[in-house]
């Protein structure tokens, strides 16, 4: 593997329970449709923060408030030998507006669920990755990071020229 050009992809998620049920998207992948959490890729000059609330709106149409931190996966996809893919993921809980706005969704969504955990955890075969599970079980037994426990920092502005 060439160290120079490998780098992870991060990405967020974002726990979503109301009344025992969690919010899910069902999505076409390569694998065929699947469940995930409302989750995607950090873009260029956006936080942690503002990308899981994009990705949920984006993928569900509801406005996402983020309470806290789950917490931070890495999985690693590829072959032995082969680079494959590293990807870092960073999950939130929280809450989200009563209902969805009226927008569409990501062109591979299908649709918003509302699953209990044991539904979910019935329809494993169906899971995108064994993280959908392993994050609400980490929800469900409380694990949480207060929010500013991320820090993001602005890129310093460049110092005016000397004077002398």
């Amino acid at each position: 593997m060439n160290e120079q050009t490998w780098a992870p992809h991060v990405t967020v998620a974002a726990i979503v329970e109301r009344d025992g049920r969690f919010l899910l998207v069902e999505e076409h992948t390569p694998a065929g449709l699947r469940l995930n959490q409302p989750a995607g890729h950090l873009e260029a000059g956006e936080t942690l923060h503002e990308a899981v609330v994009r990705e949920t709106l984006e993928e569900t149409a509801y406005a996402f408030t983020p309470a806290a931190l789950v917490g931070v996966y890495m999985t690693h996809f590829g072959k032995p030998g082969e680079s494959g893919a590293t990807y870092v993921r960073f999950t939130y809980c929280g809450s989200v507006a009563a209902g969805p706005e009226n927008r569409a969704l990501d062109p591979d969504i299908v649709r918003t669920v509302w699953m209990s955990a044991d539904e979910l955890r019935a329809a494993s075969e169906r899971h995108r990755t064994p993280l959908v599970m392993r994050c609400v079980d980490d929800y469900l037994t409380g694990k949480r990071v207060p929010l500013d426990f991320i820090q993001t920092h602005a890129t310093a502005p460049k110092a005016a020229p000397r004077m002398n």
